[in-house]
């Protein structure tokens, strides 16, 4: 394990890896990645949806990334650009929760060929 954060800490290209940072990198990895769920979603109903998976990394990644400017930065910025979207996600996972069909095509399974 100390192998592993000493790694971490060592400059690399002269970035500085450490623990903290992989946090927000990968918060900033799963906030990306929503943008090719619905990619692939809206290829598949053939027209733009918006799937569960979307909403999910949406606040995944923001909890990651706020936690990164939260407790390692101290960005104000960072903070309020992650925090005030995140009722909206949290939300919309709510409205999903608490139904259990599928609303639109984006999340249905894709018919047979």
């Amino acid at each position: 394990m100390n192998t592993l954060l000493a790694l971490a800490a060592t400059p690399w290209y002269h970035i500085t890896l450490t623990p903290w940072k992989v946090v927000g990198l990968t918060g900033s990895l799963i906030f990306g990645l929503r943008f090719v769920i619905q990619w692939i979603a809206s290829e598949r109903a053939k027209r733009s949806v918006i799937p569960f998976g979307f909403w999910e990394c949406s606040a995944v990644g923001s909890i990651l990334t706020l936690s990164y400017f939260w407790l390692y930065r101290h960005d104000s910025v960072g903070i309020i650009q992650t925090a005030l979207p995140l009722p909206i996600y949290l939300r919309n996972l709510y409205f999903r929760w608490t139904r259990h069909h599928a609303q639109h095509p984006g999340n249905e399974p894709r018919p047979p060929e």
